[in-house]
């Protein structure tokens, strides 16, 4: 039980070092650590209720954050094949109240695929980030930084 215990914390510790790329990622790692905390908290079983804990809470950080990522990640695909050139879409993520903004930039042909660099802001601190886009063939719009 010992061994459950200390790989899921590395997990979420290596998880957490590591930088999270997506927010089920850091869902899943708040809530993995969330969980062990509470669970050992509980449990008369420190150890076991630590494993459970961090079990759930992964489990359940993970859902919630994918749900955001979908929000999201659908509003920059809707920017990005439809959006007028170096204007703003806004939007406000249902679940999380968070206000977001993309601003593509014009589209440009490169080793034979389509890329728009896009902006992505977050109203609520001022952070952005640019990131490039590039299409595949069925339409969709993969991001990499």
């Amino acid at each position: 039980m010992k061994k459950v215990l200390i790989a899921a914390l590395l997990a979420c510790f290596m998880a957490a070092g590591y930088g999270c790329a997506t927010k089920a990622q850091q869902g899943a790692t708040v809530g993995g650590l969330a969980g062990a905390t509470i669970g050992a908290l509980t449990f008369k079983d420190k150890l076991l209720g630590a494993a459970v804990g961090a079990g759930v809470g992964t489990l359940i950080g993970y859902i919630v954050g994918n749900e955001w990522d979908k929000h999201d990640e659908a509003q920059v695909q809707q920017t990005l094949e439809t959006g007028r050139s170096d204007q703003a879409h806004t939007w406000t993520n249902p679940d999380t109240g968070a206000s977001y903004s993309a601003t593509p930039s014009p589209p440009y042909v490169s080793e034979e695929k389509v890329y728009r660099d896009v902006y992505i802001k977050d109203e609520k601190d001022g952070d952005t980030i640019m990131a490039k886009a590039w299409r595949d063939d069925k339409g969709v719009w993969h991001l990499k930084q």
